[in-house]
């Protein structure tokens, strides 16, 4: 048995006999908070169509730069570990109609604005974005680009399917200026694979990864997930390894998020029983981390690692992180927008999003009507708490307690609790989470969100380990 091998059982004992109870304490139901406030809480009845387009009017007139996430829903075959908005199906005449839908959309967008945008960040997420043809793809991406200025430190990136992703889509988005790349991994392990219905073999991953590299990609990212069913030691291990072999520039290493009751079925394809419990999942990230760390690479934030070199460990150290429903970013467009059937946007202090139902979303925009159905005016209480939040998720500490504790004394006492547990410190107006505290981060979150103390009848949120 190898030197890390020992070490990872040892690990593994160590946090079930030792943190057992403080994991159990914690392991509750939580945002990831790639949003404050989260959608469950959004005021829907104050939310207007036209007030949503004065806030995002003078948002624009502020600054010029705008951030688009493009929703492209499709893909051929289900993923039973996938919480995403997506639609199933092998027929590919979809992609045209589609497309044409969101270059409405985009139309409408524009249509608001009295000045060429500057498009700082683009991002392809899904479903699949490669399910689309490159071809389609190019004609899409190309339509957009002709109604922005592209500046120099633009940050486009695309999730492709390694089973999927071509050196044409590779090349094609490349030329029209992508430099980053993520590819879904999840795990390596054959009964982890049959379980999630995410068949890939190493091969094919490796293939993929050394074309986009050969092409000019400047990050190439790979996404793991822990906790999901039948993850063993020995199998992260093993994921982890291949995946290091491969040298990405960045990595994701996402908990598992366990919501049924949201997604229906498709993640029912496996017991709750065949699930790692808290501990022992929390010993399977420790034991990612570990080895991630090994090889050089640094801890960003929440399930983020990359290198030295890669620009979202930059942004880290150059305080530039930011945190939207991207995930983590190194941009702060004031606008985001997002384009596509169930795409939430954002601007200085509204959130929206569209239709969800994919035949209600092309039909409004065939007849020329916004696809936005909700959003949330953010009060001046949660702007503040929006910062403090994104403070501790992408810089674990905040120098405005003091500010938010003016109307919310009680939070010294809270704090004061979780200190006593050793997972945070603070003083009158900082906030410091230690390093055992990481893996509470969203749980210190928490302690900000007035709407989570409210009383609901029904789960929202996935558990926080």
């Amino acid at each position: 048995m190898t030197k890390v091998m020992l070490w990872a059982l040892r690990q593994l004992y160590f946090y079930t006999m030792n943190n057992e109870q403080l994991i159990n304490k914690y392991n509750v139901a939580g945002p990831r908070y790639t949003s404050y406030p989260t959608v469950p809480a959004w005021n829907l009845e104050d939310f207007n169509l036209p007030d949503w387009q004065i806030d995002i009017k003078k948002t624009f007139q502020k600054d010029q730069n705008i951030g688009i996430y493009i929703h492209l829903p499709y893909c051929e075959s289900l993923c039973t570990f996938c919480a995403c908005h997506k639609h199933i199906t092998i027929n590919h005449s979809v992609e045209g109609p589609y497309i044409e839908a969101l270059l409405k959309e985009w139309q409408l967008y524009l249509s608001l604005f009295d000045q060429k945008p500057v498009l700082k960040e683009l991002h392809l997420g899904g479903g699949t974005p490669s399910f689309f043809s490159p071809e389609n793809l190019k004609y899409l991406i190309e339509n957009l680009l002709s109604e922005v200025t592209v500046p120099e430190d633009a940050a486009y990136g695309f999730e492709g399917h390694p089973m999927n992703t071509t050196r044409e889509h590779l090349e094609v988005l490349h030329a029209l200026g992508f430099n980053r790349v993520s590819f879904g991994v999840q795990d390596y392990d054959a009964k982890v694979q049959q379980a999630i219905n995410r068949h890939q073999p190493f091969e094919k991953v490796k293939k993929i990864t050394e074309i986009a590299r050969e092409i000019g990609y400047t990050s190439i990212s790979h996404d793991l997930v822990y906790g999901l069913p039948f993850q063993t030691i020995d199998g992260i291990k093993n994921t982890v390894e291949k995946t290091l072999s491969l040298k990405p520039d960045r990595l994701s290493f996402y908990s598992y998020a366990h919501v049924p009751w949201i997604k229906g079925n498709g993640q029912r394809g496996f017991s709750e029983e065949n699930l790692p419990g808290g501990p022992e999942k929390r010993a399977l990230y420790e034991l990612g981390k570990k080895l991630f760390e090994k090889a050089g690479y640094e801890e960003v934030g929440m399930d983020h690692f990359a290198k030295p070199s890669d620009e979202l460990f930059i942004a880290r150290e150059e305080g530039r992180l930011h945190r939207n429903f991207m995930g983590y970013t190194t941009e702060n467009a004031q606008t985001l927008i997002g384009l596509g059937v169930s795409a939430i946007g954002n601007s200085a202090t509204t959130y929206f999003q569209n239709d969800k139902v994919l035949k209600t979303y092309l039909e409004k925009l065939q007849n020329g009507k916004w696809p936005v159905v909700k959003g949330h005016l953010l009060t001046e209480k949660e702007v503040l708490a929006r910062e403090i939040i994104e403070d501790i998720m992408c810089n674990f500490h905040t120098k405005r307690l003091d500010v938010f504790a003016d109307d919310n004394p009680e939070i010294y006492g809270e704090l004061r609790a979780m200190e006593q547990d050793g997972i945070l410190t603070f003083n009158q107006s900082d906030l410091w989470v230690k390093e055992p505290g990481k893996a509470f981060v969203r749980n210190i979150a928490m302690l900000f969100d007035e709407h989570l103390k409210k009383d609901s009848q029904k789960p929202l949120f996935s558990k926080t380990i």
